[in-house]
This record gives C-alpha cells, sequence and structure tokens, in this order.
C-alpha cells in the first residue's frame, strides 16, 4: 500500500502504522508487515504485508487493530491509500 502522509502528520502516522504491524504480524495468516519509509521522502511510505493465504487479507481488515489503525489515520493521509494487487503474492512465486 502507497501512502502518502501530510508532513505534519508524519509522526502519529508511523506510530499508529507501527502499533498495527506489530498486532498484525500475531495474526496466523500473516507472515510479515513492514511500515517502509521512502528514503528520499518522509511523507511517503510503503505498508507492505505478506499474507500466508488469499483470505488473510479480508480477515486482517475484520480486526480490531485494523479498525482502530484506519480510523487513527484517517485524517493523517493527504490522499486515499492505494493497494496494490495481492495476486503476486510470495506463494504464487514459487508454488
Amino acid at each position: 500500500m502507497h501512502i502518502r502522509v501530510k508532513p505534519d502528520r508524519v509522526g502519529d502516522f508511523k506510530a499508529a502504522s507501527v502499533e498495527n504491524a506489530r498486532s498484525s504480524v500475531k495474526e496466523p495468516g500473516i507472515a510479515r508487515f513492514d511500515v517502509l519509509p521512502q528514503p528520499d521522502d518522509p511523507a511517503r511510505l510503503v505498508l507492505a504485508g505478506l499474507y500466508r493465504t488469499a483470505e488473510a487479507p479480508a480477515a486482517h481488515k475484520q480486526t480490531a487493530h485494523y479498525k482502530k489503525w484506519t480510523e487513527t489515520v484517517a485524517d493523517t493521509m493527504t490522499v486515499s491509500r492505494q493497494n496494490r494487487s495481492s495476486s503476486d503474492r510470495a506463494s504464487d512465486r514459487f508454488e
């Protein structure tokens, strides 16, 4: 997920996203969840989740920590989140 954050809200966004990532990796369907700021622009971030199954992204979106994250960061972004397709899951490339 590619995100652009309001410059004065980067700290708030990162804190909420790291909290969400820590909870997310405890889910059985999530192998990894990273919060990656772009080196050339701290207001641009990528959130990258590696899901174990095709159903895991939908299950993740039902968790309390994800719902809290969406509410917390809603006004920190300059534009809506841009998701990349999960069809390029790592497990698909190696089967």
